[in-house]
């Protein structure tokens, strides 16, 4: 994208013609240059080499490289540009911007984020393998000094296994009077799940006379998924294992309150284990043998613990080297946005330190102390030394009591395998010096394999601590502002990263004074919609909008005339959307293109949820001129259609279809609005930006987005649909029926280039939305069917007179803001009652024998019946009305062209084949209807889904003329 911001289009009237000798000149084999001689061929050369080049594959190559650090000279001259980026975060865009050969002025106000840029972008470009080499050098030393001071709590086997993990779980007493168990918190009692290496934990129930029952466990290998035991928790309810009792969420937290988090262990004064937490199995790898091995743990391993225990209680009497404590005491923040992201302070997780056992608190703490005895005279050895505090604070991230054992890769995962901080139950200790993942060494060869594998070019990137809403750049200073700015409260920052910032003020702070000064990361300049204690209703959300407005604002006065902005969002409703563009017009941007394009790999947790980021919008924006005219409503009007229909031709033709396509038609249609410093009606009102489709007709309170969410309805239905149904009438919304151009235009929205099953993936525009405890235990089930964000789905559907609530539990279902669209299969009960499809197509076929009017006579006794006994969940954004009675669909209970589709696709599933006959014979006597609905539904629904299935052998069932 950087790329695409920083080269001139050769087909544009303006371009140099120096530039398109100079691409051909570097476009020249290897590369596949241009094939002919016009403009447009290089064009053409030059978006492919951008998508060749964006292959990751492609990174390093040196062949790429240095053809696009010769497109950027050509296209700039000897001056390198300068590429701005206030949210700069981890430093992705500054360092796409010197791997191009430009010049880089990154900022962020978080102290952490900074810290990563300053190594990220000065210390690796100006170091280079040099840093490499002493990173990998004084890490060995400092490995060593710590393995002298730590062996002997991470002792071996007898048998000379080497322990790599400890698989551990909070306990909690069963408060039955008649059991009092220890129950031991495991959401699974899988070890590995690998077909060939499966391993879980089984246990038995000895109850002694006179005594508490007692749990025990064994390692076997099952032979069935049914054989391993269920989870004893989910959903912060414990089941004891003795007596079946459920311990209810509040006495769960309360249990583990009193033992301030529930993760260390319990010893009794002949050190022996009498409570806390329990270790459930050890991992291993054994000499000579592959794979990992479980064990049990003996006393040798609780006996390594209570050492841990012994030698951090010593350690803590100790005056610390500075005027910190040696374990991180700062308090765990609790703004109210933080709950269900971060929620482990209500299990008496106060302070940032409780999140370690104690051997880990001392693991770390020893790493914290050997770091600060290194040396920081040089350039050299100041780079060496934030390095090795970025290692260590990533194996903070692998080394807490909020990690898990992936059962699957055999591996530690991750304390922020998203960004929230929930409560773990069962929990994984690594062991930091077997040289397994999550290990010291493996942690510093990430950062030094980073350091060895950057392209130099020999310029350094600049790096500052600076609110986005007050840049240290004169006016007019940058070429290219391109950011990805924060999203709402999407994402706590400041509270997350505090979890970092502890041990990095410990480890490298007198580095750096200036960033670690404070006990916290600043947290009152943040730009993001945190909930302050003294905020009325919907304050927070208006005082993130005006500053990210402030930050736009500030971009644009850093930003020559001639200069170019990109600023990229994934938000996931269209009031964020609206929010964002009105910030950005406001600001004296015009908007002119807006692209959707997939940025996050498929294998993030929250990429497997949801699609929210999937594809991220890039915005393009050029410095309006001002003094900007008034633009004239009626022609502003008059040329959107036109505007997206253009764009829509051009943008399927690209293969750009669905939600990528509305998206990418924002931009074209922004831009007729965003040119103006105000559009006003002829009555001399102002149109607003933002929409409000309860004003239908008075456009100043309608605002433009409405119309654009209109016009691009109408115009997808009158792609996907035949002229003839979506022809306009009926105040334009068309003849086809309600729930027909719901379904239809639904699908069309949920579309992307990469749908693949009727389990909705790609159209899963919905994030869990569940801020209750435990959220790592996954909630329920995902259930089948495409979804939508509600209110993408009301934008679109209200304007072409479709009621979602009059559909509720018919075609769609609405639970927590996010739309389903039923799944054929899932209609069958309201199609053909609990009879099902079976008894009706034996009904049809009888009447059919009879000589009678077969299909239409015996269908849908369901629907023929009053709405009564029908419930379905609540629709509005956010809220949930389980047990709503539908009495509004009672004069709405006739059978639509849309249900007698669903039912020939229900007919085909279960085999009803004359039933099948009989209803498409009496469908074609109908009229067409039928046929163009179920022909454009099946180009809609994904390739390889059920329903496309469906619908496509029943088309093959229909008479021929």
């Amino acid at each position: 994208m950087l790329l695409a911001l920083l080269l001139p289009d050769p087909t544009d009237a303006q371009c140099p013609e120096a530039f398109k000798a100079a691409a051909r000149v570097a476009l020249r084999p290897p590369l596949s240059g241009p094939r002919g001689p016009s403009d447009e061929d290089l064009r053409q050369a030059l978006l492919k080499f951008i998508a060749d080049f964006a292959n990751w594959d492609a990174a390093s190559d040196s062949v790429y490289l240095t053809a696009a650090r010769a497109l950027v000279k050509a296209a700039h001259g000897d001056e390198s540009p300068l590429i701005v980026d206030p949210f700069a975060g981890g430093g992705s865009i500054p360092l796409e911007a010197l791997r191009l050969g430009c010049d880089t002025f990154a900022t962020d106000l978080n102290p952490v984020a900074c810290l990563i840029l300053h190594v990220l972008l000065d210390d690796i470009t100006r170091h280079g393998r040099a840093l490499a080499g002493e990173v990998r050098r004084v890490s060995a030393e400092v490995r060593a000094a710590v393995e002298k001071e730590l062996s002997e709590l991470y002792p071996l086997d007898p048998d000379g296994a080497r322990p790599i993990a400890y698989l551990w779980a909070r306990t909690v007493t069963c408060e039955s009077p008649d059991c009092g168990a220890e129950i031991p918190l495991a959401r699974s009692f899988w070890l590995s799940n690998k077909p060939n290496r499966s391993r879980a934990l089984r246990y038995s129930i000895e109850r002694p006379k006179g005594s508490r029952p007692q749990i025990s466990f064994e390692v076997f290998k099952p032979e069935a998924e049914s054989s391993v035991p269920r989870g004893t928790v989910s959903r912060a309810k414990a089941t004891c294992p003795a007596c079946g009792i459920v311990l209810p969420p509040e006495r769960v937290r309360a249990q583990l309150t009193d033992q301030h988090g529930g993760a260390d262990v319990v010893l009794s004064e002949n050190g022996s284990r009498s409570g806390g937490a329990r270790l459930l199995a050890v991992v291993t790898l054994k000499p000579g043998e592959p794979g990992r091995h479980y064990r049990l743990p003996g006393a040798h391993d609780y006996a390594a613990v209570a050492r841990a225990i012994g030698r951090l209680k010593q350690a803590l009497t100790e005056k610390p080297p500075d005027t910190l404590s040696r374990v991180p005491d700062e308090p765990l923040g609790r703004v109210p946005v933080s709950f269900g992201v971060i929620n482990v302070w209500v299990y008496g997780i106060v302070g940032w330190g409780d999140l370690f056992t104690a051997r880990q608190k001392l693991t770390l703490t020893t790493f914290v102390a050997e770091i600060m005895r290194l040396p920081e005279t040089t350039p050299l050895e100041k780079a060496v030394k934030r390095a090795l505090g970025l290692a260590l604070d990533r194996c903070t991230d692998r080394n807490s009591s909020v990690t898990k054992w992936d059962m699957s890769s055999e591996n530690i995962g991750s304390t922020f395998s998203r960004q929230a901080l929930p409560m773990v139950w069962d929990f994984a200790e690594v062991a930091p010096l077997a040289g397994a993942s999550g290990d010291w060494s493996g942690m510093v060869e990430w950062i030094a394999a980073v350091t060895e594998g950057f392209p130099g070019t020999g310029i350094v990137g600049q790096t500052q601590r600076a609110d986005a809403i007050k840049s240290p750049l004169p006016a007019s200073a940058s070429s290219v502002w391109f950011t990805d700015p924060p999203y709402y409260d999407a994402v706590p920052y400041s509270c997350i990263s505090d979890f970092f910032y502890v041990w990095l003020r410990r480890s490298v702070g007198k580095l750096h004074p200036d960033l670690f000064g404070a006990s916290l990361t600043e947290k009152s300049q943040e730009i993001v919609a945190y909930i302050r204690p003294t905020d009325k209703a919907g304050e927070a959300k208006k005082r993130f909008e005006a500053m990210l407005t402030n930050a736009f604002g500030e971009g644009r006065r850093v930003l020559r005339d001639d200069g170019i902005g990109c600023i990229v969002f994934a938000h996931k409703t269209t009031e964020g959307w609206e929010a964002l563009l009105s910030g950005i017009i406001r600001s004296g941007w015009v908007i002119t293109a807006s692209w959707p394009i997939t940025t996050e790999m498929g294998t993030r947790l929250r990429a497997r949820d949801s699609a929210v980021l999937a594809a991220s919008v890039h915005l393009v924006c050029r410095p309006r001129y001002e003094p900007a005219g008034v633009g004239d409503w009626g022609d502003i009007l008059r040329a959107l259609p036109r505007r997206i229909d253009e764009w829509m031709d051009r943008l399927a033709a690209e293969g750009i279809r669905g939600a990528d396509l509305v998206f990418a038609c924002i931009g074209p249609a922004l831009e007729l609005f965003s040119r103006y410093r105000v559009v006003e009606t002829p009555e001399g009102e102002v149109v607003a930006l933002a929409a409000n489709l309860e004003a239908r007709t008075d456009p100043a309170r309608r605002g433009y987005l409405s119309y654009v969410w209109e016009v691009v309805g109408r115009t997808a239905l009158a792609r996907v649909l035949r002229p003839s149904e979506s022809a306009t009438t009926n105040g334009g919304a068309g003849v086809l029926e309600e729930d027909a151009r719901l379904t239809a235009l639904f699908l069309w929205t949920v579309q992307s280039t990469k749908v693949t099953d009727d389990e909705g993936e790609a159209g899963q525009d919905a994030e869990s939305t569940d801020d209750t405890e435990d959220e790592e235990d996954g909630g329920t089930k995902r259930r089948k069917g495409l979804t939508l964000i509600y209110d993408v789905a009301r934008r679109f559907a209200q304007p072409l007179g479709i009621h979602l609530d009059q559909w509720e539990a018919r075609i769609i279902e609405t639970d927590k803001g996010v739309v389903r669209l039923l799944p054929v299969r899932e209609r069958a009960p309201q199609l053909f009652g609990e009879a099902g499809a079976s008894a009706v197509a034996r009904r049809i076929e009888t009447a059919a024998r009879a000589g009678g009017a077969a299909a239409q006579g015996t269908l849908f006794p369901e629907l023929a019946q009053s709405a009564a006994g029908v419930t379905r969940r609540g629709h509005r954004a956010g809220r949930r009305k389980g047990g709503e009675r539908i009495e509004d669909l009672e004069t709405r209970r006739d059978a639509t062209t849309l249900d007698r589709v669903h039912a020939a696709m229900l007919f085909q599933d279960s085999g009803a084949t004359n039933a099948l006959r009989s209803l498409l014979q009496s469908e074609i006597e109908r009229g067409p209807e039928f046929l163009r609905l179920a022909n454009a539904l099946s180009a809609l629904y994904p390739a390889g889904s059920e329903e496309k299935r469906l619908l496509d052998a029943m088309l093959l069932a229909v008479p021929r003329p």
